[in-house]
């Protein structure tokens, strides 16, 4: 029993009891020392952090990043410029709600940016946007609604065209000039691609002729919450793609037979919106009541209602008559012929000033040419009065025929 007592462990049991050296055991296991928990920690989360920040090009400071969403957000920054260290994965970049005011030629490199795919730059207060400044290969998607644009170049896009497929103005087209360069940059055919378009919130009376003609490729068109009055100079010639179109919240009052003709001819256009306009129930309106009752094209139709005369306010488009618009009687007739009448005096009025005035400018000239026409006149008639006195005196008339002796 003695010797049994004093008899040394196994040698297996010695050596796992064993620790390699120079290992540190951490956590909660067998072998692990009081306190090297907290201690492992400390060493390892510097390493994790520095692991997690080690994003190809880094992160702009004011800029909140995601790699595996490839999404950049710079969002009510007070950035005054675009960051110029955005990196090379983005692929959704939001600049909102920053006082910046220009995107000067370059501002988004194309080599640095090769798929920066959605682009919302809205609520900034940009004021020019210049050539080249959004030139990206892959850019599909563009925001700029709540900006006070002055200037856009219609080279923005650069020269050889864009991918773009929606562009979103919303509220952004304040002034004429922009509205003439953005019609100058769609006529040029460098967004051809475009399949969206929103124009809403812009406070617009008319648009240019021929803005439209070269989007072949638009499906979506948003003109709602101007103050349109009209649309005969818009052509809608060539968007055969185009399917929904929204002209609510405007100051329209008819729609002539020409653009209705031009709805007619688009044949995937099935969604057309008209509420809330200053629809006038005249004689003028009779070819808008007739397509709205044939067509199935407008949405919500059932709602449209007169705004003026007051004898047809509130009236439904879809119930007037003939009857009720008494077109056979040219109503207006007496105040036409009136209104031509006082037209006609104004102009025989313009026209006798002016000849009172070129009279009193060359009076002189006249005042000559009256006292030549009268000498001429006077040495005329004393060439008759002489020749009456020698047919009149036969003792002239004997000598005048006796002249040759």
């Amino acid at each position: 029993a003695a010797r049994s007592r004093s008899r040394p462990p196994p040698r297996r049991a010695a050596r796992s009891r064993r620790r390699p050296k120079g290992k540190v055991a951490c956590g909660a296991g067998p072998g692990a020392m009081p306190g090297r928990g907290a201690l492992c920690l400390g060493l390892l989360l510097p390493v994790l952090l520095g692991c997690g920040s080690a994003q190809p090009g880094g992160c702009p400071a004011l800029c909140e990043c995601s790699e595996p969403a490839r999404t950049v957000k710079c969002v009510n920054r007070n950035l005054t410029a675009v960051p110029p260290d955005l990196p090379p994965y983005v692929r959704s970049l939001f600049i909102t709600g920053n006082p910046l005011t220009d995107l000067p030629a370059g501002a988004f490199p194309a080599q640095r940016l090769p798929d920066l795919a959605s682009l919302n730059l809205s609520g900034n207060h940009l004021r020019t946007v210049e050539a080249g400044s959004l030139a990206l290969p892959a850019l599909r998607q563009l925001d700029l609604s709540g900006n006070a644009l002055v200037s856009f170049s219609p080279q923005a896009f650069g020269e050889g065209g864009s991918p773009l497929e929606e562009l979103v103005l919303r509220g952004a087209l304040r002034d004429h000039g922009v509205l003439l360069s953005l019609a100058a940059l769609l006529q040029s055919g460098a967004l051809r691609n475009l399949s969206r378009l929103e124009l809403a919130d812009n406070g617009l009376l008319l648009l240019p002729a021929g803005m439209f003609t070269a989007l072949p490729a638009l499906r979506q068109l948003d003109l709602s919450n101007n103050s349109l009055v009209g649309l005969r100079n818009v052509s809608f010639q060539g968007l055969g793609q185009l399917q929904s179109l929204n002209l609510s919240d405007n100051s329209l009052g008819v729609l002539w037979n020409s653009t209705l003709a031009q709805f007619r001819s688009l044949p995937a256009l099935r969604h057309i919106v008209l509420h809330h306009n200053s629809w006038v129930c005249d004689c003028a309106i009779e070819d808008l009541v007739a397509w709205l009752k044939e067509s199935d094209q407008v949405e919500g139709k059932e709602a449209l209602t007169c705004a003026s005369p007051d004898k047809m306010l509130g009236k439904a488009l879809l119930k007037i008559n003939g009857s009720d618009l008494n077109c056979s009687v040219p109503i207006d007739l007496p105040s036409q012929l009136q209104t031509s009448y006082v037209f006609l005096g104004i102009v025989l009025a313009l026209i006798g000033a002016i000849f009172l005035l070129v009279l009193y400018l060359n009076r002189k000239g006249i005042k000559k040419w009256m006292h030549n026409i009268r000498d001429a006149c006077r040495d005329h008639m004393e060439g008759y009065h002489y020749r009456y006195e020698i047919n009149a005196d036969p003792r002239l008339t004997n000598l005048s025929s006796n002249s040759d002796v």
